[in-house]
């Protein structure tokens, strides 16, 4: 919890105003030591109206817990697309650089404060002591299942859930670290089994994604045959969608995006959009920061509004 000498931080401080130009620097890397709470609203939209003086309203009394970014989609649109905000209001909450809750849509004052308490929470905020134990233990675990001990961060997910089984960032861990071992039922069970109240989190949302993605690679052909078959045939639109399917598969994930664009570009109505909806299933997979998801939507959006 951030605090100066017991008293409120001035609002000015905790609650701004944020564009395209300063979204990286206010939101994704002032989270890695504070919670962001970050509002998508428009001027038109009534229920932001009501919504976003409640949120700056808890935020406030949070006393620097968590600070607040109000991000007007009219004259943002390539963040808003980039987060995929279709609706508004939105509010996604920002911890280390990625979204670990959000909601859609006006809601009561009480869920406000609910919301506000469990972003605090995840950071290890107004806890500390034994939250700040178990956020060092996903994080450790996190690292293990980066560097491909899967197995192990498995079992050191599995013992953050007997303390916390709540824990949205063990939970989408503890799937994870199931599909890295190829083990997709137990990671569909595991993920099928989340308390209520974590199920619509971020983390798992992308656990989806994964899986689906997992699922898809099971099946994915030789790189190197689809690619001939690509090559021999530029209008071959399944090879292409063949092929991008495999280069995931094969951990080249720009690779499988650059695929899915070219087939976008070449006819973006295939297959029911395939390709597009290829393409945000493997942003949804990524952390929203990773420059793959960045650069792939901002190409996208250049695409669908040329």
């Amino acid at each position: 919890m951030i605090e100066l000498g017991g008293q409120s931080k001035p609002q000015s401080d905790l609650i701004k105003d944020v564009s395209e130009a300063d979204f990286m620097a206010e939101v994704v890397d002032a989270s890695m030591s504070v919670p962001v709470i970050v509002d998508f609203w428009a001027p038109w939209c009534g229920p932001c109206k009501t919504l976003g003086p409640a949120l700056e309203a808890a935020v406030t009394r949070a006393n620097g817990a968590v600070r607040m970014a109000k991000v007007n989609v009219d004259e943002n649109q390539t963040i808003a697309g980039q987060l995929r905000v279709q609706s508004i209001p939105t509010v996604y909450a920002f911890w280390q650089g990625q979204p670990v809750d959000g909601f859609q849509g006006a809601v009561a004052p009480s869920e406000i404060d609910a919301f506000v308490a469990r972003v605090v929470e995840a950071a290890g905020g107004a806890a500390g002591g034994a939250d700040d134990g178990l956020a060092e233990a996903v994080a450790a675990a996190q690292e293990m299942l980066d560097q491909g001990a899967a197995a192990d961060a498995a079992q050191t997910f599995a013992a953050i859930l007997a303390e916390d089984d709540k824990n949205a960032a063990a939970y989408a861990g503890l799937v994870s670290a199931h599909i890295a071992m190829d083990d997709l039922d137990q990671a569909e069970a595991i993920l099928n089994g989340a308390p209520a109240e974590i199920a619509t989190a971020l983390e798992l949302e992308a656990c989806h994604a994964k899986l689906d993605l997992a699922r898809q690679a099971a099946d994915a052909g030789p790189v190197s045959d689809l690619r001939a078959r690509v090559e021999a045939d530029e209008n071959d639109h399944q090879a292409r969608f063949d092929l991008a399917q495999a280069l995931y598969a094969a951990g080249q994930t720009e690779e499988a995006v650059a695929e899915l664009l070219e087939l976008f570009r070449r006819d973006r109505d295939w297959n029911e959009g395939a390709a597009k909806t290829q393409l945000f299933t493997i942003f949804e997979a990524l952390k929203p920061n990773d420059p793959v998801v960045l650069n792939g939507r901002r190409k996208l959006s250049s695409m669908i509004f040329a």
